[in-house]
């Protein structure tokens, strides 16, 4: 393709899922390439195109003006733990190198005895001194929060925050006001009208930070510095072409005192680039690459989108998205 942001080329891609995430069995999206190089377009299919369009300036930030310089060259991140079981979550955090582990909690509204199983089982494999955090994607009320969180926080032996769990900014306050237990906020950040609102309503402890959807790496070092809370910046799910954007915004912080979560490559059965250039981390920390890792052909053949429709689907995604950029 090419087009006025200066895209030259563009692959649509899906990738199974090794477990089901976010409801997701198949990671989709499109990489394009630019004058310095590879960028990833991925906005998850329920987003209309005004939330894609800042998925879409990541993008163009990543392939038309690169990143400001990293203060780091290594990234501390949690293990992610899907809605699995406690043996599966046990192996996954065992696996990982890493000592702070992310759970997946509230999959289903009957989840509740299942989630305190797995938070049991992730604090056996890390031992006393891991530390662990759960997230319910907003799906509490505040009585069954506050309820939820006190009894988590007694199976993990102490959690390290709870993000997002609820869905407004108001509820994530009256959360808070009423809980020991620090309170992150992920969804009511990246999705909301004004990022800040957080922050001002004192609804949070923790801004969870992902570049993807705030509309760039300077973007969201903008918005972790106006909301004067500690950040811990995460994925979006993207291959290793899109993780790199997180891994520059993680880089790029003057501060980063949490773990953070870019080693989701896991959640993925596959990626667009070379084994030698993935984005996985090593004994719980990410490098912090020096270029955007290039996708191989073999591999964007490989997990090309082979389904017309939905191939087609993401090109008119595209072109919808880049009508409301500015060139």
């Amino acid at each position: 393709m090419n087009d006025q942001q200066g895209f030259t080329e563009s692959h649509v891609y899906a990738i199974p899922m090794r477990t089901a995430f976010r409801g997701i069995t198949v990671r989709e999206g499109m990489v394009v390439r630019g004058p310095r190089g590879w960028g990833e377009f991925c906005p998850f299919p329920e987003y209309g195109h005004r939330e894609a369009a800042s998925w879409l300036a990541t993008a163009v930030e990543q392939v038309t003006r690169g990143w400001p310089a990293p203060v780091r060259d290594r990234i501390p991140v949690n293990a992610t733990v899907p809605a699995v079981g406690p043996e599966r979550a046990h192996a996954v955090v065992a696996r990982s190198g890493c000592g702070t582990a992310k759970v997946k909690v509230a999959d289903h509204p009957d989840s509740h005895a299942e989630d305190l199983a797995r938070v049991e089982a992730v604090r056996d494999a890390l031992g006393p001194g891991g530390r662990i955090r759960v997230d319910a994607n907003g799906r509490w009320d505040v009585d069954t929060a506050v309820t939820r969180i006190r009894q988590l926080d007694r199976a993990a032996g102490g959690l390290e925050y709870v993000e997002q769990p609820c869905a407004t900014v108001e509820e994530l306050a009256a959360v808070r006001r009423r809980v020991e237990v620090r309170i992150a906020a992920d969804e009511s950040i990246r999705r909301a009208d004004d990022p800040l609102k957080v922050a001002v309503a004192g609804a949070a402890d923790v801004a969870v930070i992902k570049c993807t959807p705030l509309g760039g790496v300077r973007r969201a070092l903008e918005v972790a510095e106006a909301s004067g809370l500690p950040c811990v910046v995460s994925s979006a799910l993207e291959t290793s072409v899109g993780l790199a954007a997180q891994v520059a915004l993680a880089a790029a912080l003057p501060e980063l005192d949490f773990a953070c979560g870019l080693g989701t490559l896991s959640l993925l059965t596959g990626d667009l680039v070379p084994a030698g250039q993935a984005l996985r981390p090593v004994d719980g920390f990410l490098a912090v690459p020096s270029a955007v890792p290039e996708p191989d052909p073999e591999l964007l053949r490989r997990h090309r989108q082979t389904d017309p429709d939905r191939a087609a689907w993401w090109h008119t995604r595209l072109t919808g998205t880049l009508a409301l950029t500015p060139s």
